[in-house]
């Protein structure tokens, strides 16, 4: 094994990742250090007919254009500098580009998912916070880029879609009755939890168990002793990020029989690096719903001779 290789190896697992701290008005915002490609100062921008009241417009950065997504406009934030003042976080996930449009970027912190407090989910925060974080007498607020983007772009959201046309009329015939297997999600956002169990309902999946961090996926494995056929698992989740989770998984002799699928809205090549050398047995980047399916019936095919030992 070489140092590269085991370097990999000590860091992942450590339920600790890292976020890009930014400003909107006098409230402080993060995004997730891998969604995030590099911080700009104000390029310009040309505007495009009719769209969201957030989408600024777009912006050509190194040959390359990116649609701008103005933040404050679509959090109703007042604005605390003047347009030519305001920074550019350029931000890549779910095989997209794209630029936030922020008053300012404060700093880079480290944190552990037990940090990730989601208690105000959906009521207090609304539908656009995941997460708040304390840091040095700070509320920190991570937000649901995924659905954002869908909010600002509604044609975004085909991309999670499933055809019916595009799934093979034969998996009965590969893997018997879909709804015969258990799957276990752990997907921290509303929205992408949604748009899997849709999306696995196509193929005739319904036996899904949805769980909001990799803690409950841990504790239903382990302490609820539940006979899960497959795990899906995001990566940046609260209580137990989902690389920590695919690799306790594996770990485990009662569990490491079990097929883990990392689905992730980022999916750079260090992260591939990790999670293939905790043992995941498939990797997948947001919102490729057709190759989630896929891999679901070829990964359930090699274990049907377990469910038949099961049943019978």
């Amino acid at each position: 094994m070489s140092a590269a290789d085991e370097k990999i190896l000590t860091e992942v697992g450590t339920n600790e990742w890292q976020v890009v701290v930014f400003l909107l008005g006098n409230q402080y915002f993060a995004i997730n250090v891998d969604k995030t490609r590099e911080i700009l100062r104000w390029p310009g921008v040309r505007d495009v007919p009719q769209t969201h009241k957030a989408m600024k417009g777009i912006t050509t950065i190194r040959g390359e254009v990116i649609p701008l997504i103005d933040l404050r406009t679509y959090l109703d934030i007042e604005p605390c500098v003047e347009l030519e003042h305001s920074k550019l976080i350029v931000a890549e996930f779910n095989r997209m580009k794209l630029g936030f449009v922020v008053d300012g970027v404060d700093r880079i912190y480290r944190i552990n998912s037990d940090e990730l407090d989601a208690s105000l989910t959906g009521t207090f925060l609304g539908e656009n916070a995941l997460y708040v974080i304390k840091r040095e007498g700070r509320n920190i607020l991570l937000l649901d880029y995924e659905r954002i983007v869908q909010v600002v772009n509604p044609t975004l959201a085909e991309q999670f879609k499933l055809d019916t046309k595009d799934i093979s009329p034969d998996v009965r015939d590969k893997i018997g009755d879909p709804d015969d297997y258990k799957i276990l999600v752990a997907e921290d956002s509303p929205l992408i939890r949604k748009l899997i169990q849709g999306a696995l309902a196509t193929g005739g999946f319904h036996n899904l168990e949805m769980v909001g961090h990799g803690k409950a996926a841990w504790d239903r494995l382990v302490e609820d002793f539940e006979d899960f056929d497959i795990l899906l698992t995001d990566i940046e989740m609260p209580k137990m990020d989902g690389l920590t989770l695919t690799r306790r998984v594996k770990e485990d002799k009662r569990l490491a029989h079990i097929p883990v699928i990392v689905f992730s809205s980022v999916m750079a090549e260090d992260i591939k690096r990790k999670a293939q050398s905790i043992g995941a047995d498939a990797q997948i980047t947001k919102p490729e719903m057709h190759k989630l399916l896929e891999t679901v019936i070829s990964l359930l095919q090699k274990t049907s001779k377990r469910l038949e030992s099961r049943v019978h």
